[in-house]
């Protein structure tokens, strides 16, 4: 969430970013911020001072006692009594003073990079880059995958609906090693880069989904267990993240880097239509992601970096892609910066995104209490940053549609090794 005290130093700013995003009464939120965030102050220095003098009271009890001036102690008794239903009171009204403060901050979004384009949709984006280079020179109708994956029978649709519901497929024979050597192939390519390897819980508690922002802001788009108030994670960067929460993180031992492969599961609610079918969207889908912990100094530098590693990923599988940079209006709630990843194609003629990479700032560590201690003992907030690297679905979807031939579908060779085969025969 945005940090008060920045807030109260770059009020303009905090106001212009707001409303970059197109978010209505910004000043008037702000103000309301810095109002609660007063009195909270003034409500705390008012209990310090009442504990402060319930505590020199009680220690002064046991010496008046000892002293034979037992009516001064039973007035002091009294006394401390006062002060402790005082003290009661006033934690009641900072309790709730912080309740109405962390309602308005946990329903504000991050504020934008100034590098981030204006805009309200996705047509918005900004495109950075377009790799073409590979585009196959196929000829004749191709084939979308929904139909590839029954003629090639790798994965079933109608028993995933049977067994489950719509939107959780079974995958199957070449289907499934092709899942399983694309996870691979990704955790591998992220402990090369000096990411540590972490297989997280697929569960989280609410307190993790406060801490990176999935709550309140994505709260129907998660399936939550009530019986026992978890919720299933959209996405392992939540896990990961929520490891170094209330940590205080040496700098010295920045920047920490974790890499993990989870099942993620989204209810996808209000999707519908053609984009939707097939792998396009799932309710479960398999992702490897990418996160990173660093000085904020550095933060945009190792941004560009984790970029650089998306697109060497997808530039080795071969695939035609593009990078755009989201506008104002198309950002994550919880997001400064985010570069979009999209894979073309060829069937479908459009870009399926495949990876996000963001980098949160303080956003998600004001959240999280995760800290850096300078070598002087100076501690201040973090940047988190987090990436998909990759997410299988559509990066599948796209291998098929783009490398079908005569009666089979080719892989790309750095999957090779992975597989056991070089291509799906039918």
């Amino acid at each position: 969430m945005l940090p008060v005290s920045d807030i109260e130093r770059n009020f303009e700013r905090f106001v212009k970013g707001l409303e970059k995003r197109g978010i209505e009464n910004a000043e008037k939120s702000l103000k309301a911020i810095l109002t609660k965030d007063k009195l909270r102050r003034v409500l705390r220095g008012e209990l310090d001072e009442v504990l402060h003098e319930s505590n020199i009271l009680s220690k002064e009890i046991g010496s008046l006692f000892q002293q034979g001036k037992r009516a001064e102690a039973e007035e002091a008794k009294c006394k401390t009594s006062s002060l402790k239903e005082k003290s009661k009171e006033l934690n009641g009204e900072l309790s709730h003073i912080q309740n109405e403060l962390n309602d308005i901050l946990f329903n504000l979004p991050n504020i934008p990079h100034e590098s981030v384009p204006v805009g309200s949709t996705k047509e918005e984006n900004k495109i950075v880059k377009v790799f073409d280079e590979t585009i196959p020179q196929l000829k004749g109708d191709k084939k979308p995958h929904w139909e590839l994956i029954e003629e090639y029978d790798i994965i079933d649709f109608e028993l995933g609906n049977k067994v489950t519901g719509a939107g959780f497929p079974f995958y199957k024979g070449k289907g499934a090693r092709l899942v399983r050597g694309m996870i691979n192939y990704f955790l591998d390519e992220a402990v090369s880069a000096g990411y540590d390897e972490i297989q997280p819980p697929i569960v989280i508690n609410e307190a993790s989904g406060y801490g990176t922002g999935q709550l309140p802001d994505k709260e129907g788009q998660m399936y939550y267990l009530e019986a026992d108030g978890i919720y299933m994670i959209p996405t392992a960067e939540v896990p990961i993240t929520n490891m170094y929460r209330d940590k205080i993180i040496p700098a010295d031992r920045l920047p920490l880097k974790n890499a993990g492969h989870t099942p993620c599961f989204r209810r996808e609610a209000g999707s519908w239509g053609a984009h939707v079918r097939g792998l396009n969207r799932l309710h479960q889908f398999d992702k490897v992601e990418i996160v990173q912990i660093v000085d904020p100094e550095k933060s945009y530098q190792v941004l560009d970096e984790m970029v650089s590693h998306v697109e060497a990923l997808i530039k080795s599988l071969g695939l035609p892609y593009r990078i755009l940079q989201l506008c104002a209006g198309d950002l994550g709630f919880t997001s400064a910066l985010t570069y979009d990843f999209e894979v073309y194609s060829i069937a479908q003629e459009r870009w399926l995104e495949v990876s996000s990479v963001s980098n949160f700032e303080t956003y998600q560590s004001n959240r999280l209490k995760l800290r850096i201690r300078g070598k002087e003992g100076k501690k201040r907030l973090a940047h988190t940053l987090n990436g998909s690297a990759l997410a299988l679905p559509r990066v599948m979807a796209a291998l098929l549609e783009n490398n079908q031939a005569e009666g089979s579908i080719k892989m790309p060779k750095v999957l090779h090794p992975y597989l056991g085969f070089s291509k799906i025969i039918k």
